[in-house]
């Protein structure tokens, strides 16, 4: 049996849920992209392709293995895009949630189905179907529990509005003793440069008291002052409109101090390194044009 066990973003991994770039299937149709950044590139012709993706991946498994981390990946499901992990289901505490995604991604879930089989079933959730909430707004710090969301009115019209304020209540009821505090993020069908898909492409802690953030990602200036309070404005590295969009703080914590980083990073990473953390560097940015990076692609079971 596989004892969930996660509490936070940067404690020491012991196990993850890493993507498959394996047949990943042919370059989408423009109306198959579920994002305006997989759009830009199908139209640029600069949609990355399958080799690519498995040298970036398989770089990702390589620092895992570093680190002694039991790495589990899913069953490979023919022509079928398998990268992003994080948005099927996650781990809150020793709960494992599955996420109610896009129905055409439902095989995604299928096909870490053997994973979820290991896990005490009375451990596994699976929201109601109103509920739409994916691992990306999902986030654990200390007590707290911060949950990207869209409050819009357009949010039926929105395919990049990922977890809807259901979403929000449900982890609310689910986990009554925590602090769930939402964020309502800026969205955009056409613009990837303003479109934060999920909380972890505009926010993400690092290490024991700092995190990196984007502001104008959120779409109320009160929810950014409410992590410059959390954290204080020294503690937190804060990214440019162009860096948001190549998804500079969707990096990976393995430990407290150690951070899977995209190797052109430099001005994060430096940042990164000034404090006291290492960095391991990796290739990553054919994966980014699908606005996804490395937490996307990871889906954390135990942390110590």
């Amino acid at each position: 049996m596989i004892e969930l066990n996660v509490k936070n973003e940067t404690s020491r991994l012991r196990t993850v849920v890493l993507g498959l770039a394996v047949n990943n299937g042919p370059t989408p149709k423009v109306e198959e992209a579920y994002d305006p950044k997989s759009l830009e590139h199908i139209l640029a012709n600069t949609y990355p392709i399958e080799a690519d993706m498995v040298v970036e991946t398989e770089a990702f498994n390589s620092v895992f293995e570093k680190y002694g981390v039991t790495v589990l990946r899913p069953k490979m499901i023919e022509n079928y895009n398998q990268i992003f992990t994080r948005d099927i289901g996650f781990v809150i505490d020793d709960i494992f949630i599955k996420s109610n995604i896009l129905p055409d991604r439902e095989r995604e879930l299928d096909a870490i189905q053997y994973v979820i089989d290991e896990i005490n079933p009375i451990k596994v959730v699976c929201p109601p179907e109103e509920v739409h909430i994916e691992g990306g707004d999902v986030m654990l710090w200390g007590n707290y529990v911060f949950v990207g969301t869209y409050k819009g009115s357009d949010y039926a019209s929105y395919i990049t509005a990922r977890t809807n304020m259901h979403g929000v209540n449900f982890i609310k009821k689910l986990f009554p003793n925590k602090i769930v505090k939402e964020f309502d993020l800026i969205k955009s069908k056409i613009e990837a440069r303003d479109n934060a898909l999920h909380l972890d492409c505009c926010f993400q802690p690092v290490g024991k008291d700092k995190g990196i953030i984007y502001k104008r990602g959120f779409r109320e200036e009160s929810d950014y002052l409410f992590l410059v309070n959390l954290f204080g404005k020294e503690n937190l590295f804060h990214i440019t409109r162009d860096e948001m969009y190549s998804m500079n703080s969707n990096v990976f914590s393995i430990d407290v101090n150690v951070v899977v980083s995209e190797k052109k990073f430099t001005r994060l990473n430096n940042w990164l390194r000034t404090n006291g953390f290492v960095v391991e560097e990796i290739p990553y940015a054919e994966i980014s044009k699908q606005e996804g990076l490395l937490r996307c692609s990871t889906l954390p079971l135990i942390r110590d």
